[in-house]
């Protein structure tokens, strides 16, 4: 959310920008002295959509000078050496700010617009309600938790912070030594929840002290701060000799007491006090919270109770895709002894190194077909990555990283590699077309390169459109490649791909559950074990992350479920005209958008083809 300080940013590029309060000024000048009226369209852009594309530009200067480590991500390195400010006042501020921009977007005069500013426009408005609207739950009262946090980006930031040049080690040093003020302003939010009853689930809390005492505890050598020294120190040396010892003593004097302490008043203060309950509903206004949730993740108006009945019929759907399938492969047994079969048996899990090499050969094969899906392919390269070891316990089996817009370093693929025994190789197709090509990857970088985007539309609340393109990108591994069943060579893979989906249909299930019917953390857990292959380790870490991320689980599927049901219109609409190139170009022109705007614009496209009233 575009609030939070916890933003998980997507890049873009450094642009010099003029501040807020100049363009606000500016734009009031220039609504003031606007005539009432004009014989003639203005040559180009109009006065009102110059005023609102120079507000869009305050408001990406804003986010980056609020929010430093996310602009260090967009490759944008004027405040490398900042931290976001945490404290009471800094949300209050920022806040305000969001206010402010909303009500100038609000004042704009549209009938000067043309339909793509309007759409803009609407668009920037629907960003700073969902602010403020999630502003007011306070979520940063919980400011950690096992997947996500201060505590967690930070040493993460070591891959997009410059560090070649003396003054780049100067700019991450200052960073460090800014650990202890960011940690202490994190514990006055958390005294803040305490006293209001926001707090996260006990066993939340007890993972994060173990996040914070693991980063605290390590020595100079295995501190995931110092990693950057290893390649630079030889270079810098004739510039900095006394680059290792100012390190060391950073983080000896800064940043472990800073995280020793904080996992030390999580054990003191949060676990003792964090609620039983897993699911949202017993927080306070946890009926409305879940709400917003819902509506923020798919971009709909679906009901908790619709989206639960979804996903019962979409599991009952999946699993008898999945007996058929099991059929197939003469398997002598049901679907649960089948399960059984690829939980346990040693064929179908591999070594790090194998399974690092096949995920590579999977990425070669599915970049060598994009062509034959897609008319506009992005110019951004991807890398595959292994997850740091602090925080590959507690995370998912994979996840992407976006590259910035100035190439400085590509996207990332990051695959887990812990507890190998919990990672079939059977899923790895399903998994690496979703996180990488033609998933997000695709997705993402195709939007930033979009000609006059504005930035904040590169970053659009829309995670249905984001993930339920990730979801459908799964499927486009059967036209991938040759063969009847594309990247899907063996019916191992396609079981995997069933996976896949009953996983995401299960969520629909399990997220509901949790939050909006009281489910237990148990119960979660044993209804995905009785209907998903997934490893028990992989499952509870699953559920973990519904209930730190709810109604995050519910966009996939429903996302997924719109585009397949626009594709299916589009064909029967087109008949031979339908192109699947074109199709995919026009749910990617855009950028994100939410769902019924999606919609919209592929309705559009269809009339435009000859398509008839879609």
């Amino acid at each position: 959310m575009l609030f939070h300080a916890s933003l998980p940013p997507r890049p873009r590029s450094r642009v010099v920008i003029p501040s807020l309060w100049t363009v606000l000024v500016l734009f009031a000048l220039s609504t003031a002295l606007m005539p009432a009226c004009t014989e003639r369209a203005p040559a180009g852009p109009s006065p009102e959509a110059q005023s609102l594309d120079s507000l869009y530009s305050a408001y990406q200067d804003y986010c980056m000078r609020n929010y430093p480590s996310w602009a260090t991500y967009e490759g944008d390195h004027r405040f490398d050496n900042r931290l976001t400010d945490w404290s009471v006042q800094g949300f209050a501020r920022r806040l305000d700010s969001v206010k402010l921009f909303r009500r100038v977007a609000a004042n704009t005069d549209t009938t000067q617009l043309d339909e793509e500013q309007r759409l803009n426009r609407a668009l920037f408005i629907r960003e700073m309600d969902m602010a403020i609207e999630a502003a007011a739950f306070n979520d940063h009262y919980i400011p950690f938790d096992q997947l996500s946090g201060p505590h967690l980006r930070m040493p993460q930031l070591i891959e997009s912070q410059p560090l070649e040049t003396p003054d780049d080690y100067e700019a991450y040093f200052s960073r460090l030594r800014g650990i202890p003020q960011l940690m202490a302003q994190c514990e006055e939010q958390m005294k803040y929840g305490i006293s209001y009853g926001l707090v996260p689930p006990r066993f939340v809390a007890e993972q994060v002290a173990a996040q914070m005492r693991s980063i605290g505890e390590h020595t100079m050598g295995r501190s995931p701060f110092s990693r950057p020294l290893r390649q630079g120190e030889a270079d810098l040396g004739q510039y900095y000799p006394d680059l290792y010892s100012t390190l060391k003593q950073i983080l000896e004097e800064d940043v472990n007491p800073a995280y020793l302490n904080m996992a030390t008043f999580i054990e003191q203060n949060w676990v003792p006090v964090a609620r039983t309950e897993p699911g949202i509903m017993a927080l306070p206004k946890g009926a409305e919270r879940y709400a917003f949730a819902v509506r923020y993740h798919t971009t709909t108006t679906r009901t908790p109770e619709e989206i639960f009945a979804i996903g019962e019929q979409e599991v009952a759907d999946i699993q008898a895709q999945m007996e058929a399938l099991v059929d197939q492969t003469g398997f002598d047994g049901n679907l649960d002894a089948f399960v059984q079969f690829l939980r346990t048996d040693s064929q179908f899990y591999r070594e790090k190194g194998p399974m690092m090499a096949e995920y590579q050969r999977i990425l070669d094969r599915a970049d060598a077909a994009l062509p034959e899906l897609f008319g506009t392919l992005p110019e951004a390269p991807y890398a595959l990555k292994e997850i740091e070891d602090y925080m590959a316990a507690n995370a998912p089996q994979a996840y992407y990283y976006s590259a910035p817009e100035d190439r400085s370093r590509p996207g990332y693929f990051y695959v887990n590699t812990s507890d190998l025994s919990s990672r079939p190789k059977y899923t790895m197709t399903a998994l690496a077309l979703h996180e990488a090509v033609p998933g997000h990857h695709l997705q993402i970088a195709i939007a930033q390169e979009i000609e006059d985007l504005p930035w904040f539309r590169q970053n659009l609340s829309a995670t249905a459109y984001v993930e339920g393109w990730g979801l459908y990108a799964e499927r486009l591994g059967y036209a991938m490649g040759e063969g009847q069943h594309g990247l899907y060579s063996d019916p191992y893979q396609r079981f995997g791909a069933l996976t896949f989906e009953m996983w995401r249909a299960c969520r629909l299930v399990v997220d509901v559950g949790l939050h909006h019917k009281g489910w237990s953390r148990q119960q979660a857990v044993d209804y995905m074990l009785a209907r998903t292959p997934n490893s028990e380790t992989d499952i509870r870490a699953e559920v973990d992350r519904y209930i730190s991320m709810p109604g995050q689980a519910l966009a996939y599927k429903i996302g997924q479920r719109r585009i397949l049901a626009l594709r299916a219109e589009a064909e029967a609409a087109l008949g031979e005209r339908f192109d699947v190139r074109d199709f995919h170009d026009v749910v990617l022109e855009s950028g994100p958008l939410p769902l019924e705007l999606m919609e919209q614009r592929v309705r559009s496209w269809i009339r435009e083809q000859g398509g008839g009233p879609a």
